[in-house]
């Protein structure tokens, strides 16, 4: 499973060298692409990636495609029940998004909150609109709202771009003040039930950075759950050859400190102001899966050595997190 799996991370590194910024931006390709090679053979459906990602023709390995099936599974079965609890009188901020779809996929299920946040650093969305002059159709934008080329001036500017019911924000998340600021200029609401996602993210931060954006995110709402995905157990050898491979990509994992055990995961949302957590490693939820789709997906292609992906799924967990809510069954929510 690549260290960012999609959308991941890209909003962090531990150095504040630009270089070593443009390490952790640059899983953000290779991820991607993982995920449009797992669509492409059927593992689930997603109609817009091919828009934005383009296809490798170097095929990946079938571990690594049902590690993207489970994470994409997980975080959208939680997602889904934040919003049916909520009966989408909510918003999303979707931290560190890169190349996501969920707003698209959201959309074709009716299911969008009021408003749908997308922040990741400014050089991913600048390179994604000059690559993607009209990545999506007509159709299925909303408030007729196109990301062309001429808009580029508006990330140039401001770092945004925003419409009624999406908007994309340029920004480092270890700067929160300025993160603030900007989601304020889209009309963020501290009222409204809050839904976070981080999916291969805080790991790239310090401890330190990223527990000033959790308890950011527990404060800020009044209602609010956190969805956070991203590696654990990394104190094994497994863990330890997963860090030495980064670090060859000069990408440092600045916060794997905090990925030690379930329990540290679950501790460092608690700690953070956050009034319940739970964690459960991505084996586990594939235990969990609907058996009709592990037996749809184990289909698609041959796995030769189950061992490999148990080791892998065993490495990276899916963790959330609530607070208050407590009228609206915020702490009922589970996987």
């Amino acid at each position: 499973m690549a260290a960012s799996l999609r959308r991941p991370s890209f909003t962090a590194c531990s150095s504040p060298t630009d270089t070593d910024d443009e390490g952790v931006r640059g899983t953000c390709e290779d991820a991607s692409i993982c995920k449009r090679f797992a669509v492409s053979i059927g593992y689930w459906q997603d109609p817009y990636i091919q828009h934005l990602v383009r296809l490798s023709k170097e095929r990946k390995a079938p571990e690594i495609n049902r590690g993207y099936f489970a994470r994409v599974h997980g975080v959208s079965q939680l997602t889904k029940a934040f919003l049916r609890k909520t009966e989408c009188n909510c918003q999303i901020l979707n931290l560190g998004a890169g190349m996501d779809t969920t707003f698209w996929m959201l959309k074709d299920e009716d299911l969008l909150p009021r408003k749908y946040f997308e922040i990741d650093f400014p050089m991913i969305y600048i390179t994604f609109v000059l690559k993607n002059p009209h990545p999506l159709k007509l159709q299925s934008l909303p408030d007729k709202f196109l990301l062309k080329l001429p808009s580029l001036l508006a990330f140039t500017d401001g770092h945004m771009l925003d419409s009624t019911r999406y908007a994309i924000i340029g920004a480092d998340l270890r700067d929160i003040a300025d993160l603030e600021e900007k989601l304020k200029k889209c009309n963020m609401s501290t009222q409204l039930p809050t839904l976070l996602i981080a999916e291969c993210v805080l790991v790239y931060m310090t401890p330190e950075q990223s527990a000033n954006l959790l308890k950011w995110a527990a404060n800020s709402f009044e209602a609010a759950m956190f969805i956070n995905y991203e590696q654990v157990n990394m104190g094994d050898r497994f863990g330890q050859i997963m860090i030495e491979n980064l670090r060859r990509r000069q990408c440092d994992l600045a916060g794997v400190e905090t990925c030690k055990s379930l329990e540290s995961q679950r501790e460092r949302l608690l700690s953070s102001g956050w009034e319940s957590a739970s964690a459960i490693d991505m084996m586990e939820l594939y235990s969990r899966l609907p058996r009709a789709e592990v037996i749809r997906i184990e289909s698609l292609e041959f796995l030769d050595e189950m061992e490999l992906l148990e080791q892998l799924m065993q490495h990276y967990c899916l963790c959330w997190a609530t607070k208050g809510g407590s009228e609206l069954g915020l702490k009922e929510i589970t996987y």
